[in-house]
């Protein structure tokens, strides 16, 4: 966990002015990286409530993504191999990260506890844009599927997350459906009762949310929008479907 730890600690050493807050810097990210203050102290929060207060979603977002991988990979027994390789395809580790992340995934997997509060961390974060954590959840699904169909352990662990971000159903279900199932109304998140101009709004809102443009604007991880060019490509395949389907 050294790299989140250091870059947390840099961060804290940029709000306070001169050398002391530079050195306060490097023995917070030491901090982070043992779990604790000096002296055996603990840190009164987690590593990613920190990086929340001081401003860094992208911190946030590695931290609380990676823990959350780790912990439902194994909140239903040993983690697999296809599980890891599911998260670093789900979420497209950067190579140059592999490493620290994979050390941060190693330390999270040792138990499936505590979860929640990374995944209220994560909401809290971006909480205006829930369109990233959909996608979030969805590759969460991914990895859930990686060994096999998603199991009842696995089942809580996900309905929990999708709480601790303020998804509502409809979210929820696109990022379960849509990521296995070819119904494009689920995609959509859509009753197939919809009326055609229900149908279309709906269809505009989602492509509103998703596109790449509007989230890149609002400082989200790159590795996210690469996943959102993606959703967008099945949202409007989605949408392509029920036009013929209603001949409009």
């Amino acid at each position: 966990m050294s790299y989140w730890g250091k870059v947390i600690g840099g961060v804290a050493g940029f709000a306070m002015a001169g050398p002391w807050g530079a050195l306060f810097g490097v023995s917070l990210g030491h901090a982070v990286d043992n779990g604790g203050l000096p002296g055996g102290r603990a840190l009164p929060f987690d590593s990613a409530r920190l990086a929340a207060m001081l401003g860094r979603r992208e911190q946030v977002f590695a931290i609380s993504v990676t823990t959350l991988a780790a912990k439902l990979a194994k909140c239903d027994g040993p983690v697999s191999r296809t599980e890891i390789d599911a998260f670093r395809a789900s979420f497209r580790i950067p190579e140059q990260n592999v490493r620290e992340i994979g050390l941060l995934f190693d330390q999270a997997r040792d138990s499936p506890d505590g979860y929640e509060s990374h995944a209220r961390q994560l909401g809290l974060a971006f909480a205006d844009h829930r369109s990233i954590l959909e996608q979030v959840l969805a590759g969460l699904y991914q990895i859930a599927r990686a060994d096999g169909p998603v199991n009842a352990a696995e089942s809580v662990f996900l309905g929990r997350v999708a709480y601790e971000f303020g998804l509502d159903n409809a979210s929820a279900n696109r990022a379960n459906f849509g990521t296995a199932a070819s119904n494009p109304y689920e995609v959509l998140g859509i009753d197939r009762a919809a009326t055609n101009e229900e149908v279309r709004a709906r269809w505009k809102i989602l492509v509103r949310e998703h596109h790449p443009d509007g989230l890149a604007s609002k400082g989200v991880p790159p590795e996210m929008i690469k996943a959102a060019t993606d959703r967008i490509a099945k949202i409007n395949a989605a949408y392509d479907v029920i036009k013929r389907e209603r001949k409009l």
